[in-house]
C-alpha cells in the first residue's frame, strides 16, 4: 500500500466473513502504526433500524474502530447509487487525508463498483421516469422486467424481477442512450484510486455447507427479534420507502405482520432469496478480474489478506 493512497475493499457474498475480516486487518494495521476505519458498502446498513436482518454490528462489537456510512438514513428515505458513490469517495478520501486507512465493507455490487470503478451516471428524464413509473404502478414489477428481458437480456440476468426501481432505471437509461444498460455500468477496467480489493468466497464444494450457514441465520433472524423489529420500524414508515421495504428477510416479516403469509413460509421465502441474492452477487464479482481471490473458510485467511495488503505478518 502507498503510504497516502491505500485503499482497502473486502467483498463477497452474504455470509462469507467479510466484517470479522475487516475488524482483524484494522486491528493488524493498529498494531502496526497504522489506523484504520471501516467504511460501509452494504446498501441496506445504511438505514437506521435495520439491524437484525443485515446482521449489522452494535457500536460495542466495533473494537473501537470508527465505521461510517452506518444508519444514515431514514427507511423512508430512498438510497440511490449516486448519492452512495458521492457519501463514500467523501468518506474515504477523508480518512485518507488524515492518513489512515479506509476499509470499505460489504456485498452490494452495484454500490461497491460506484466506489471502486470509474463510474459516471447516465443523466435523466423526468417526462420518461413519470410514464415508465406509470407503466410499474400499472403493470406490476414483474411485468416491467419482462420488458426489459425482451430489450437486454443481459441487463434482465443482472436485475431482480422485483425490483422495479432498478427495472424502470434500466429501461429509462436504454431509451435516453440508445445502448444496453451494461453500457452504462461501471467500466471495472479502470479504478477512480488504487485499491487492494479482497474478494471473498468458498469453493464449489463448500458451498452447500455455505447455504446451510445462511439457512440458519435466517431462522435465526425471525427466532430473536426481527418481527419486533420490523413492527417498529413500520410505525417509522417503513412501507412509504421505496427502498428499504424491499429488503430481503423485512419484506417476507411485513407480510407476516399483515397477515398476508405465516411465519415458516416468510422463513423459507427469505432462505431462497438469500441464496439467490449470493448468486447474484458471485455473477457481479465474476467480471472483476483484478480482485484477490481468498478462500473465505481457510485456515490461513488472514494471513494471506494481510499479505496481500502489504503488510507483514509477525
Amino acid at each position: 500500500m502507498t503510504e497516502r493512497a491505500a485503499l482497502v475493499a473486502v467483498v463477497g457474498p452474504t455470509g462469507t466473513g467479510k466484517t470479522a475480516l475487516s475488524l482483524d486487518l484494522a486491528e493488524a494495521l493498529a498494531a502496526r502504526g497504522r489506523s484504520a476505519e471501516v467504511v460501509n458498502a452494504d446498501a441496506m446498513q445504511l438505514y437506521r433500524g435495520m439491524d437484525i436482518g443485515t446482521a449489522k454490528l452494535r457500536p460495542e462489537e466495533r473494537r473501537g474502530i470508527p465505521h461510517h456510512l452506518f444508519d444514515v438514513l431514514d427507511v423512508t428515505e430512498t438510497s440511490t447509487v449516486a448519492d452512495y458513490q458521492r457519501d463514500a469517495r467523501a468518506v474515504v478520501e477523508d480518512v485518507q487525508q488524515r492518513g489512515a486507512v479506509p476499509i470499505l465493507v460489504g456485498g452490494s455490487g452495484l454500490y461497491l463498483s460506484a466506489v471502486l470503478h470509474d463510474f459516471r451516471f447516465p443523466g435523466t428524464d423526468p417526462g420518461l421516469r413519470v410514464r415508465l413509473e406509470g407503466e410499474l404502478a400499472e403493470r406490476g414489477a414483474a411485468a416491467m422486467w419482462e420488458v426489459l428481458r425482451d430489450r437486454d437480456p443481459d441487463a434482465a440476468r443482472a436485475i431482480d424481477a422485483g425490483n422495479g426501481r432498478r427495472v424502470v432505471r434500466a429501461l429509462e437509461v436504454i431509451e435516453l442512450t440508445g445502448r444496453p444498460y451494461a453500457a452504462s455500468l461501471p467500466d471495472e477496467s479502470r479504478s477512480w484510486r488504487p485499491a487492494t480489493v479482497l474478494l471473498l468466497d468458498v469453493p464449489p464444494e463448500r458451498r452447500p455447507e455455505l447455504k446451510d450457514r445462511l439457512a440458519e441465520r435466517a431462522r435465526g433472524m425471525f427466532e430473536h427479534g426481527l418481527l419486533d423489529e420490523v413492527r417498529g420500524l413500520l410505525e417509522a414508515g417503513l412501507e412509504r420507502g421505496t427502498t428499504a421495504r424491499r429488503a430481503i428477510g423485512y419484506a417476507q416479516a411485513v407480510d407476516v405482520l399483515s397477515g398476508r403469509s405465516g411465519l415458516p413460509e416468510a422463513v423459507e421465502e427469505t432462505i431462497q432469496l438469500t441464496w439467490r441474492y449470493v448468486r447474484r452477487q458471485r455473477s457481479w464479482f465474476a467480471r472483476w478480474t483484478d480482485a484477490v481471490r481468498l478462500d473465505a473458510g481457510a485456515p490461513d485467511l488472514f494471513e494471506h489478506a494481510l499479505a496481500r495488503i502489504g503488510v507483514p505478518a509477525r
